[in-house]
């Protein structure tokens, strides 16, 4: 059955100007990343802290840690980091396979807290579900499902909308936030909503030719918005 209402739009951005650009079209959620950098790559502290400062608490804001091996050691800074610039919500991506849950319960004191975390999983890493449940033991916020490597396809590249239904069902089981990402384009946005995801994200399909490295454009901005209200 699909939502009763449209997916919130979660835009990624890389700049003051993209932040300021998103917030004019009044989208729900402006996610800040460096597409540079990877599939969840991280922008400089200063550049988050200005992002926040300039959208002040009238948008939902998160930002992600970096791609980032699974070491608790390494997880646990990078996410104190990105939580004391402000932002709402800290995303971080579980690559490959190991050290999945040492690294989820490893954040179980910065939740205690206060961080508000989302967990990605990746499409094309064969991820496991049942991980959804640690998570909710480790207190996370959310989870998405997203691409690691973009030249690999997006989304329904690797994974069936029944799988899709299986993955956003559980979140809301465990009364998580669910989120699908990687690669969408306006034309996945009526199949995804029958998923009944709580968001969708996007950064290639916002941008100048639709090269997720390429500026972001407000016509094609407004194009996914227009599309997310009508699909409904």
């Amino acid at each position: 059955m699909p939502n009763v209402s449209p997916p919130q739009f979660l835009a990624s951005v890389t700049c003051l100007n993209e932040a300021q650009l998103v917030l004019d079209a009044n989208v729900d959620i402006i996610d800040l990343k460096n597409p540079a950098e990877g599939a969840l790559g991280a922008l400089p502290l200063a550049t988050i802290q200005e992002i926040v400062k300039l959208i002040d608490k009238r948008k939902l804001v998160s930002a992600t840690i970096g791609d980032l091996v699974m070491d608790p050691l390494l997880i646990e800074p990078a996410v104190q980091a990105i939580s004391e610039t402000g932002v709402d919500i800290v995303k971080i991506g579980f690559f490959g396979s190991e050290n999945h849950v040492a690294c989820a319960l490893s954040l179980k004191k910065q939740i205690l807290n206060g961080t508000k975390i989302v967990a990605v999983l990746f499409a094309d890493q064969h991820p496991n579900f049942d991980f959804m449940d640690n998570l909710k033991a480790a207190g996370f916020y959310g989870v998405m499902l997203d691409t690691a490597n973009k030249s690999s396809g997006g989304l329904l590249n690797h994974l069936s909308l029944d799988a899709l239904s299986s993955f956003t069902q559980k979140a809301k089981s465990l009364n998580l936030l669910s989120g699908l990402a990687g690669s969408l384009t306006v034309n996945d946005i009526s199949l995804l909503n029958e998923c009944c995801p709580d968001y969708l994200g996007f950064r290639g399909a916002l941008c100048d030719s639709l090269n997720r490295r390429s500026e972001m454009v407000l016509n094609q901005v407004l194009n996914v918005k227009d599309t997310l209200l009508l699909s409904f």
